[in-house]
């Protein structure tokens, strides 16, 4: 319909009529609000976990799920759930945000359908005889006993005692012929949450903030993705992304985040440093395209990532003599160990004129990484901007490699830049013919 044919349809409704339209969820919902089929991958599933940004509309679909269960509407439940759990991060969250909050409980349900909030009980109470009891994560003891047909579990990842209450938790859901929980949570990396994304009975949506944009205020998305986008921060925060570090890992978040700038000082050296890949098609490594300046006190900068996977050579070497030229660089180091002149005829048919440093890898990755960390922590390296990818390789880069066993690109072509910029001469004024 048009926006006409809509509103002169709206302006015809009474009152009760609209509400009914208001309170259909399955008309309004996000695809992430709505849980899947009863079954995913022929198992019937009893965790639903859905992970989302700040904002993404996680408490608006814990509460509509809830409100399904208890009043028994289809297709989201069977039939009435007689006994349900709240469990929110402390007994302040649960009232102000699950029960009580502008999403909750209280404010999804139709004034005529809408159950008896008792606070001094801390429970919800349907017409239908349906009971909500409230419960914190902070005492997980108070779940010993008690039995549920379902549950729904808030902000599960920032949980102070997350596996004892949870575990209490799966005890009591033993109500009914099939119990399910919902968990709406931001995604933090804790061995709970990534144990649940292994589950083969737990089922994930996801969503980021901006999913939910059209309930947001929009000062508020400017603002805030201004400030953190592409941080380690905004992408758990908002994007809703489960952010690993590894604690062997020889780089941490919250180190590079104190190396952050937004822009780089005048340089008097940049390179752009390339790490090739042995072999091209589809299970070729990612060919490593990074680089870096030196400043008159010697400190370095991070200027740009442009790896590209599953690049043929002709491809990544336009890729990196672009930078090249962008950045006005003053070589392009190139790994040669494996085919060496290959390396350099592929740069040559783009651009002759290129100034190609060769290096050769001498040492193995780790050994030749752990200096340039050492630079970090010494405060000598700043990124000049936001290098997603990369900055999670470093963290997740230890002495076994990375913990996907894949080939660190990103990070091979980072040492090659600063270390060419370590090692190179006495810091010369940058020339340039007009």
């Amino acid at each position: 319909m048009s926006p006409t044919q809509r509103l002169y349809i709206l302006a015809r409704l009474n009152r009760d009529e609209l509400e009914a339209l208001h309170s259909d969820w399955q008309l309004f919902a996000h695809p992430h609000q709505w849980p899947p089929d009863l079954a995913a991958n022929d198992k019937p599933w009893t965790t639903w976990l859905l992970i989302g940004g700040r904002g993404a509309g996680k408490t608006r679909a814990g509460a509509e799920w809830i409100r399904a269960q208890a009043l028994g509407l289809a297709p989201l439940a069977q039939q009435p759930a007689g006994r349900i759990a709240l469990v929110g991060e402390t007994e302040h969250d649960v009232r102000e945000v699950m029960i009580e909050g502008v999403s909750g409980l209280l404010a999804v349900h139709r004034r005529d359908e809408r159950p008896m909030w008792q606070p001094s009980r801390r429970r919800l109470e349907w017409k239908n005889g349906a009971v909500a009891h409230a419960f914190s994560a902070e005492d997980p003891e108070s779940l010993r006993g008690p039995q549920f047909a379902c549950a729904w579990a808030d902000e599960l990842a920032k949980w102070r005692y997350a596996e004892a209450a949870f575990d209490m938790l799966q005890f009591g859901l033993r109500l009914g012929a099939q119990p399910r929980q919902l968990i709406t949570t931001t995604p933090r990396p804790t061995a709970l949450i990534k144990r649940l994304l292994n589950d083969e009975s737990c089922v994930t949506t996801r969503a980021a903030t901006r999913s939910n944009a059209l309930h947001l205020a929009p000062t508020f998305l400017q603002s805030v993705m201004a400030r953190y986008a592409g941080t380690r921060l905004g992408r758990q925060e908002l994007d809703g992304e489960l952010i690993e570090e590894r604690p062997d890992a020889l780089w941490s978040r919250g180190l590079i985040e104190t190396c952050r700038i937004s822009e780089a000082p005048p340089l008097q050296r940049i390179v752009v440093a390339v790490d090739p890949p042995a072999t091209s098609g589809k299970r070729a490594d990612a060919c490593g395209i990074v680089a870096a300046g030196v400043a008159a006190d010697n400190g370095l900068y991070v200027l740009a990532d442009e790896t590209l996977t599953q690049a043929a050579p002709a491809a990544w070497a336009a890729r990196a003599v672009a930078l090249w030229r962008r950045l006005e660089a003053d070589a392009l180091v190139v790994e040669v160990n494996q085919g060496g002149e290959m390396v350099r005829a592929v740069i040559a048919q783009v651009d002759p004129s290129v100034p190609v440093q060769p290096v050769r890898a001498l040492r193995g990755k780790w050994l030749r990484a752990e200096p340039i960390a050492t630079l970090y922590e010494q405060g000598r390296v700043r990124h000049a901007g936001v290098f997603a990818a990369l900055e999670d390789e470093m963290c997740d880069f230890a002495t076994s490699g990375l913990s996907s066993g894949r080939s660190p690109d990103h990070l091979d072509a980072l040492v090659w830049a600063l270390t060419a910029l370590t090692h190179g001469a006495a810091v010369r004024p940058r020339v340039r013919e007009l």
